[in-house]
């Protein structure tokens, strides 16, 4: 039987509108540039690897807020100044170890080791006071309260971490094992950047594997799905939920370093719109979702490197680079207009 196509309403008109809007800019930006010649293909390669490690920080901070989510459903604003804590502990121990004078400044990769375990370390230890201080007593409360706590956490631990650290951007010491540039099949990396997307990728499968094969995982995704009937199957909620949080503290303590060293700079708000940024990969990838914010997280992080290039420089932008935040915030109203769900979630899970 033939059925009419059910009409479409005045909200449907202006999304619909909104999509060819978004779809003929894109081509035409996209055409304007490719068209013109000014940019080799060497240059776009450049950008590509620039938004691949960035990408990839951006993946390791969206998994804390993704691992917490999945757990209890809420969003841990707090968890940019968790990465900032972890970097500015992780500079504090490079200085100590390769400074002048110091006692490893011979033993570069031992004192880079040391440099991540402080970090993650430090930025667990956050995560898990957190956790046990601003989260746990409200886990009963109405979901806006925690959020409204997070955001109230979040601006603690940062105006704490001015007041004893002051506002001046710091640095870490310079390393020659992360100097220079090496080819990697056959694409040219800076050093920093083929590391920190090594060690990103190598992260992100250690924790693929871990909740997906131990029983720590499986306990982790039991809670996620209803802490009620995991405790009555015996396990231990809140040690999951602990375990979660730390998890995702030692993952931001890892990102914090990665960035520290690729961008050369620590300061006490570093981790505000890496955070959002991060949090914006997460919803990209459908919140919740672990290999969603893995992607999600690469994703954002070339788009920001390469669509302000591509779309804006035939058009004549001036400074099209400047515009690499409007980027990634661009696509966080995109997706929660288009698929609020994300490209891999769940729609009950948003």
């Amino acid at each position: 039987m033939f059925r009419r196509p059910a009409r479409l309403s005045l909200l449907g008109v202006v999304l619909w509108a909104l999509r060819i809007a978004v779809v003929v800019g894109v081509i035409v930006g996209a055409w304007a540039t490719l068209a013109s010649g000014d940019l080799s293909g060497g240059t776009w390669v450049t950008l590509a690897t620039a938004g691949l490690s960035q990408g990839a920080i951006y993946a390791l901070i969206a998994l804390g807020y993704t691992l917490v989510y999945g757990v209890l459903l809420m969003i841990n604003f707090a968890h940019g100044e968790v990465f900032m804590l972890g970097a500015f502990a992780g500079m504090f121990v490079a200085e100590a170890l390769l400074g002048p004078d110091a006692p490893l400044v011979d033993a570069p990769l031992l004192a880079l080791l040391l440099v991540f375990a402080a970090a993650m370390l430090t930025s667990m230890l956050v995560a898990l006071v957190l956790e046990r201080i601003a989260y746990r007593p409200l886990r009963r409360a109405p979901r806006l309260v925690p959020l409204i706590t997070a955001i109230g956490a979040s601006l603690f631990l940062q105006y704490t971490a001015f007041g004893m650290f002051g506002s001046r951007t710091r640095r870490y010491p310079s390393m020659e094992l992360l100097s220079g540039r090496v080819e990697f099949f056959g694409v040219s990396f800076q050093r920093i950047e083929l590391i920190t997307i090594i060690s990103a990728v190598v992260l992100m499968a250690v924790l693929y594997y871990f909740v997906e094969r131990t029983r720590t995982g499986r306990a982790m995704r039991a809670v996620s799905e209803d802490k009620d009937v995991a405790a009555l199957m015996g396990i231990n909620v809140d040690r999951t939920i602990v375990i979660t949080f730390a998890i995702g503290g030692l993952l931001a303590g890892a990102a914090g370093v990665l960035f520290a060293l690729l961008f050369n700079l620590v300061d006490f708000d570093m981790g505000v719109l890496p955070g959002i940024k991060a949090f914006t990969a997460a919803v990209l990838g459908g919140i919740g979702n672990i290999f969603g914010a893995m992607v999600g997280g690469i994703l954002i992080g070339i788009l920001e490197q390469v669509a302000p290039t591509l779309l804006l420089y035939g058009l004549d932008v001036p400074s099209p680079n400047q515009l690499r935040d409007v980027v990634a915030f661009g696509v966080l109203v995109l997706v929660l207009i288009f698929r609020p769900a994300g490209l891999f979630g769940r729609k009950e899970n948003v």
